[in-house]
């Protein structure tokens, strides 16, 4: 069958999906490993997707976390036993933003394992963090996650006050010094430090001060993040900008509320702009991406 793929991958999952004349189908599949070659994981995930469905004569959009510089050539080599006639790839900040907003000024924050603003202004974008938990990604799950984790440890051996977190530590580690052990050995670490954020949301939904103070100060990163961002591309004037939010994060009340209010001191009629659509939209966005756009230098294409 020919038509489109439509590819977006981060590290908890990679998301595919077909569109062609009798229709559409989807799939999920294991995250990327930021810490591997990103690009042949990408070529895996894409032909075993094709080569299940028979699926060929089709262009691919790609959008995915940990991209340096995207080098859509280089992935077009990689599937060269499919027959694919033209890749479009980009850093899954831009898909985010096309599926989020399309090619209109704002700016869209995605807060899931990682975390990434892109801002798009009317001649300019600006991207703000996205480094990767060793360098950045404040505000993200992993960095909820790892800040709970650390808390519960000063609770254990007394440096930090006691906190409920110290019990959720345990629940899924067991004892509390051997839990970097077990870390350390786990290939899905990062994924799995991510996953103790809802942990952290949970205690202070139920009143612990310190996971609180965790969730603040989240969402005082994140709104940080966005403010920098619009600077960049002029955004910042008195009238409140297009702001979408995005990823698990913003699944938390207390994270939007605290977030939306941070942001309210610079823009106090704001109101956050719900996203028309996901991350895989977007990937498939690229593939039809006005060259006009300030969004098109940060997609990479090759041809066949």
């Amino acid at each position: 069958m020919s038509g489109l793929i439509a590819v977006d991958a981060g590290q908890t999952g990679i998301r595919l999906r077909f569109i062609g004349p009798d229709g559409v189908l989807e799939h999920r599949t294991d995250g990327v490993l930021t810490d591997h070659p990103l690009l042949p994981q990408l070529a895996s995930a894409i032909t075993a997707f094709a080569s299940a469905n028979a699926l060929d004569d089709v262009a691919v959009g790609v959008g995915a976390s940990g991209i340096t510089v995207p080098d859509a050539a280089e992935l077009l080599s990689l599937l060269g036993e499919l027959d694919v006639t033209r890749v479009a790839l980009a850093h899954d900040a831009t898909t985010s933003y096309l599926g989020a907003l399309g090619e209109r000024p704002g700016v869209i924050i995605a807060a899931g394992t990682g975390v990434v603003t892109l801002a798009v202004g009317p001649r300019a974008v600006s991207r703000v963090d996205g480094w990767g938990c060793l360098l950045g990604d404040a505000g993200s799950a992993f960095w909820i996650g790892q800040a709970g984790l650390k808390a519960a440890m000063r609770a254990y051996d007394h440096r930090g006050e006691p906190t409920v977190l110290l019990e959720r530590l345990e629940a899924e580690y067991g004892d509390p010094p051997l839990a970097y052990i077990e870390l350390q050995g786990d290939p899905r670490w990062v994924s799995r430090v991510a996953g103790f954020a809802s942990a952290v949301d949970a205690a202070a939904a139920a009143g612990d001060a310190v996971a609180d103070h965790i969730v603040s100060e989240a969402a005082a990163e994140l709104s940080e993040s966005v403010v920098a961002a619009l600077r960049e591309v002029a955004l910042m004037s008195s009238e409140p900008p297009t702001i979408c939010t995005l990823g698990g994060v913003f699944g938390s009340p207390r994270i939007t509320q605290r977030f939306t209010s941070y942001l309210r001191l610079h823009w106090p009629s704001l109101e956050l702009t719900p996203s028309a659509g996901t991350g895989l939209d977007g990937a498939q966005a690229t593939l039809s991406l006005d060259p006009s756009s300030p969004l098109a230098g940060l997609v990479s294409v090759a041809w066949k």
